[in-house]
């Protein structure tokens, strides 16, 4: 399989390409910020890209999306309840710091169990809300995809509008520590690390 990371923007937000090696196939999941960067592995590494997917919908982890969409005409997927902030990015200092152009919006909503395939490869989507109202993982046999909302010994903020802590907790300990412990995690910022490893010395839990 490929699994590319690039860590782009300010906030250092870990884009992937994750996709069938076979076939060159890719997904660009949260192509936040230096689309020009993005472009560059895609095209590098000879990549065929299917669809754009984030995670949540925060400005850090959308920035790019508009530049990909438009250079390579594919579909963005992102959860119903995070659509709203492709269209309302809130933190507009934010916006002119990472250079963001406003995203297009979503062209299909994702849904718990939901599969998405690339060539070989399929993405199970998990929703868990919590750092936002849509924040999804994306589990594959190879390891998840935990966006913003499992880190290395962390979790993602919860102060930001549509943010709980209470129910990120939850979708934690409910969907995402009842895995196999020995699953890879890749977040959206920082370091990879286990499940299992989370699960005993994450100092959240």
């Amino acid at each position: 399989m490929i699994l590319d990371r690039i860590v782009v923007g300010p906030l250092e937000v870990n884009c992937y390409c994750i996709g069938c090696l076979q076939g060159g196939e890719v997904a660009v999941v949260d192509p936040g910020a230096d689309p020009l960067r993005i472009i560059d592995l895609i095209n590098s590494r000879q990549y065929k890209p299917l669809y754009i997917i984030n995670t949540h919908c925060h400005l850090d982890h959308i920035g790019a999306n508009a530049e990909i969409k438009r250079r390579y005409k594919i579909p963005l997927l992102v959860h119903q309840d995070d659509a709203p902030y492709l269209s309302d990015p809130q933190d507009y200092s934010l916006q002119a710091i990472i250079s963001a152009e406003p995203s297009p919006p979503a062209d299909k909503f994702l849904a718990e169990d939901d599969l998405i395939n690339i060539g070989s490869l399929t993405l199970k989507v998990i929703h868990t809300p919590g750092h936002s109202p849509g924040g999804i993982c994306l589990k594959f046999p190879e390891g998840v995809l935990t966006g913003d909302t499992l880190f290395y010994r962390g979790i993602g903020r919860t102060d930001l509008p549509g943010g709980s802590y209470p129910q990120l907790i939850k979708s934690v300990k409910n969907k995402l520590f009842t895995l196999d412990k020995s699953l890879p995690i890749y977040p959206g910022h920082g370091p990879t690390s286990t499940i299992g490893e989370e699960v005993k010395e994450n100092p959240f839990f």
